[in-house]
């Protein structure tokens, strides 16, 4: 099999380019280890499934030693789910550290709408289905099978790695800082690169630099000791219920879009987000949007911006009666849990003032309104990549995807990115992934473009190249005057 980088990328003439070969000869071998790791339903939101995550952090933890990683084992803390890592280090003593973080828990799938057995990969027109194919497990596996051809092709790495695959990403990593704290030289590195994230299309690939953040408030609403006839009192006693509605109303704009905390972004950045993707056409495609509903207009703002550098606004669940509880009363109590997506850079503190300011003030009908956070956010992040380090990421990616990474965003927010971000922020930080937009992460019919995998996968082989031409002695890996030293 012989790659095609595609237009754009340089011509290769160094050992890295048979190495790139040897990643893409054994694929077959590296998707059929992939598959043994999706069947096991290793989800952390569900204890009856934690056996499944000890098991497959004791899995990985053999596997990678048998590859010859030193240390290679599962972590534990009391409380904890596990956190598997090892190292592995180059014969150049004065190479970089690279960490590589990625996660192996798997987000549940009762009640969806699977078209075959979520833990049993079926591949489909160049898709690979199964819950964590995509989100994460292609993710850190496109990263360890470019090591395993380097190894096979030189023997050696061309910088030291370390592996950091933790099991409870998508519980919010709540235990991830623990073991930070705890095994402190797990974590000691030189540059990271954090992979659970996604690229706009199948043929531009993507560098992660922003994150909305996550607050989840309840607004409730009171206005009588008990409920009462609506026949006797409709029209003379306020409902909770209508008023609360009216509360949301006053949060939102013409469009639905949440009106509070708008964030101004460079202009720059929107002109050159109003080329990229997502278009309109791939909203609607990758949102499943039912015929004649379309995207929400763009108001002279790029989709990308929308979705990516502006808060958001979802009313996750409310207390509104349903159809089985049907009565004719007027309620005592309503309330709504709402789910903010902050703008990158925007505080919890900032947007709540923001709703305190709009929702407490003149209430509809006099009714006592609270507003109450709720513990489980998380904080936005975001980055400005220079220097260096991606440098050396733009020229692997050239040579893998055929052009160089466009800077995108990312609409949820993601923990951990956001605490590495705050622990290691003197560090470059490389997010990538192997997630599109049809990958339908978290949802029914997740799957992993093999063509995006491919990509990925070669382009992380020159990574590791492309790093190990910058000696630690030589300069600090985020410094603008670094000069590159010789090839590995």
């Amino acid at each position: 099999m012989k790659h095609d980088p595609g237009p754009g990328a340089r011509p290769d003439t160094s050992r890295s380019a048979e190495v790139a070969q040897q990643a893409l000869s054994q694929l077959p071998r590296t998707l059929e280890r992939l598959r043994d790791y999706l069947r096991i339903p290793a989800i952390s939101c569900d204890a009856a499934h934690h056996p499944d995550v000890v098991r497959l952090s004791r899995r990985l933890a053999e596997d990678l030693a048998a590859l010859g990683f030193s240390g290679a084992r599962a972590l534990e803390l009391e409380g904890a789910l596990p956190l598997v890592c090892a190292e592995r280090r180059a014969a150049a003593a004065d190479r970089p550290t690279l960490l590589i973080y990625g996660h192996f828990d798997l987000q549940p799938v009762q009640g969806e709408a699977w078209r075959s057995p979520p833990h049993e990969a079926r591949l489909e027109a160049g898709r690979l289905y199964a819950r964590g194919a995509a989100d994460d497990m292609g993710g850190w596996m496109s990263h360890l099978a470019a090591i395993e051809a380097w190894l096979s092709v030189v023997g050696e790495l061309p910088v030291h790695v370390k592996l950091v695959i933790e099991g409870e990403e998508e519980i919010g990593s709540p235990n991830l800082e623990r073991y930070m704290d705890a095994f402190p030289e797990v974590f000691t590195a030189d540059v990271m690169v954090l992979t659970d994230c996604e690229n706009p299309s199948t043929e531009v690939p993507g560098l992660t630099v922003s994150l909305r953040g996550l607050l989840e408030v309840e607004l409730a609403v009171e206005a009588l000791e008990a409920d009462v006839h609506s026949g006797l009192w409709g029209n003379m006693v306020p409902d909770p219920a209508t008023a609360l509605i009216l509360l949301l109303a006053r949060l939102l704009d013409e469009h639905g879009r949440l009106a509070l905390g708008r964030r101004e972004v460079p202009e720059a950045w929107r002109r050159a987000a109003g080329t990229a993707p997502p278009s309109r056409e791939l909203v609607a495609q990758a949102a499943h949007l039912l015929p004649g509903v379309a995207p929400l207009p763009d108001e002279g703002r790029p989709p990308a911006e929308w979705l990516w550098r502006q808060p958001a606004l979802t009313v996750l669940s409310t207390t509104l009666p349903r159809a089985s509880e049907q009565k004719n009363a007027v309620r005592r109590r309503a309330s709504a849990t709402l789910s903010i997506r902050l703008a990158p850079g925007q505080t919890a503190a900032e947007m709540s003032q923001l709703l305190e300011a709009v929702l407490l003030v003149n209430p509809p009908g006099g009714v006592r309104v609270q507003l109450v956070a709720r513990s489980g956010g998380a904080q936005s992040w975001l980055y400005e990549p220079s220097g260096p380090v991606f440098e050396a990421v733009d020229r692997a990616y050239e040579k893998g995807f055929g052009q160089r990474p466009v800077q995108v965003g990312v609409g949820g927010s993601i923990p951990f990115v956001a605490l590495f971000g705050r622990r290691f922020s003197h560090l470059p930080l490389v997010l990538n992934g192997v997630m599109d937009p049809e990958t339908g992460a978290h949802g029914p019919n997740e799957s992993l473009h093999l063509g995006v995998f491919e990509k990925t996968l070669v382009s992380n082989v020159y990574l590791l190249e492309e790093l190990g031409r910058l000696a630690v002695s030589a300069c600090a890996l985020g410094s603008d005057d670094c000069e590159p030293v010789g090839a590995p």
